[in-house]
């Protein structure tokens, strides 16, 4: 039983050891698993649900410790393909609390999940499963952009869109807002921060959650908005929390909770990943969840 499918980018994120450094004076750092549909499976995993990845990695070490780790938590990776061409790409990230963050991604010219075809996976099983996400980034290239956009036409449950948007990351930006269009159209639940809403021109979205960072986060459903007020934390490094906001958003969905509840948890859970320094290694546990909702209330 498979009760989430989390279609797109997947690799290693390499997080210095020394933290306010700049990356040429970095010499260490520690290696975990990232990349969206990464993180919001382990995510989703920790917090009881039964996740299933479509991606690809590398056909090397990199590859094998990410599909062992995935493994290890309760993901079902059996759509997670070996890329025999690629590698499995590396993230180097820079800490700079509270609020800088940069990333050097290796994607080029392409990354193993950027090559996800309709072969990849079991059409069937995915659009079967309660709920699916896919991503902005996924958009990027070929094959990844049509294998997305024709998942989530497919789907026949709650289809979460995350706006996702990495600009550097695209040969072409400004196919960018189009494509995301299209993406949303076939959603049910949009998710991005004020950036990224910009940037994909998004309009006439039923259900548009938007993050605030530190001003919390609104939710826009079908002319409704609310207000979700933040959850106070001392940022370690803010890279993960919009994964756990999604993990957990998703998670409280499918334990029936309205959108707006389900954002409340999001926030929470968010806060918790923020205050730690890794992204899939720092996702919540329910229980470590709802311990921070009921401090939080």
């Amino acid at each position: 039983m498979i009760d989430a499918v989390v279609i797109g980018r997947v690799g290693i994120d390499l997080y210095p050891n020394q933290l306010s450094t700049p990356l040429r004076h970095v010499s260490t750092y520690t290696r975990f698993v990232g990349g969206f549909a990464g993180n919001v499976a382990t995510g989703l995993a920790r917090l009881g649900v039964r996740p299933a990845i479509v991606s690809r990695v590398g056909a090397e070490g990199h590859g094998d410790f990410v599909r062992e780790w995935l493994e290890g938590e309760g993901v079902d990776v059996g759509f997670l393909r070996t890329d025999p061409h690629w590698p499995t790409p590396p993230t180097f990230c820079e800490v700079w609390p509270p609020d800088r963050f940069p990333i050097t991604f290796y994607r080029r010219p392409t990354a193993p999940d950027w090559q996800i075809s309709p072969e990849d996976y079991d059409a069937e099983t995915v659009a079967a499963a309660p709920l699916l996400y896919a991503t902005g980034t996924g958009l990027a290239q070929s094959p990844s952009r049509e294998t997305t956009l024709a998942a989530l036409a497919a789907h026949r449950g709650t289809t979460i869109f995350d706006l996702d948007w990495r600009p550097s990351l695209w040969d072409d930006a400004a196919l960018y807002p189009a494509l995301a269009a299209e993406a949303a159209a076939s959603a049910d639940i949009v998710i991005g921060n004020e950036e990224e809403v910009a940037a994909a021109q998004v309009k006439d979205v039923p259900r548009l959650v938007l993050k605030r960072g530190e001003r919390g986060a609104t939710v826009f459903d079908r002319g409704t908005r609310t207000d979700i007020p933040p959850v106070p934390v001392e940022v370690i490094n803010g890279l993960g929390a919009g994964d756990s906001f999604a993990a957990a958003v998703g998670q409280a969905l499918l334990s029936g909770h309205d959108l707006v509840d389900a954002v409340r948890r999001g926030t929470v859970a968010g806060a918790i990943v923020a205050g730690r320094l890794a992204c899939s290694e720092a996702m919540p546990s329910l229980e470590e969840l709802e311990t921070a909702l009921a401090a939080a209330t």
